[in-house]
């Protein structure tokens, strides 16, 4: 199983970056692990003109698009700022999942297929809101956005979003023992769905 683990922190040697090398660790030895950091990617987040005229893809996109083509499992990692994920990653998401590429809209009808069908996804978000309160507070917005708006809407299945927080206080030393046995299970008991359905996407995608 291709495993890919995208380092979504702006900044080297933070939390979530050490929670995915726990993840990381625990995987399985059969599983070929291959891994990015936003932060030393050079491209630019924005998608100037929607999806009105193609954006070419930079050569760390390009590279980016490739693993996540290939991959079976994906793995992202990031902290929470203002109920949203970093920047970079935002950027990542509007730049790379590409109508053609993720998802296709149909012509006569409003629905869409789904590209990354076969593959399955985890999110970790480091966050300073307690998750209950995000969850009766906030109505767990950013878990159903990545789960159903984006992951999901590319066909990602199963989507799993683990919420770490409170962070800050030293809410990080208390949780920490439970994260890891949490995120161990994780990287443990990864089962794409639909593996059968399964498609590489890019090189059609790149001679449209």
């Amino acid at each position: 199983m291709n495993v890919l683990l995208l380092d979504g922190h702006p900044d080297q040697g933070r939390f979530a970056s050490h929670l995915l090398d726990l993840y990381e660790k625990a995987l399985p030895s059969h599983c070929s692990v291959e891994r990015i950091a936003a932060r030393d990617l050079m491209f630019t987040p924005i998608l100037r003109h929607g999806y009105a005229r193609r954006t070419n893809l930079e050569p760390d996109l390009l590279d980016l698009a490739a693993k996540l083509d290939r991959c079976d499992h994906l793995v992202i990692a990031f902290p929470m700022w203002w109920g949203a994920e970093p920047a970079e990653i935002k950027g990542l998401i509007d730049r790379l999942f590409l109508p053609g590429f993720t998802f296709a809209y149909h012509a006569d009808d409003p629905w869409w297929d789904r590209l990354m069908e076969g593959r399955s996804a985890d999110v970790i978000a480091t966050m300073d809101t307690p998750p209950l309160f995000l969850r009766f507070a906030y109505g767990n917005a950013i878990v159903q956005r990545w789960k159903k708006q984006v992951l999901g809407f590319c066909g990602f299945k199963p989507v799993r979003f683990f919420s770490c927080g409170p962070i800050k206080q030293g809410g990080w030393e208390k949780g920490l023992p439970k994260w890891e046995q949490k995120i161990a299970r994780m990287a443990q008991s990864i089962r794409p769905k639909d593996t059968e359905l399964k498609k590489q996407r890019l090189e059609k995608f790149l001679k449209r």
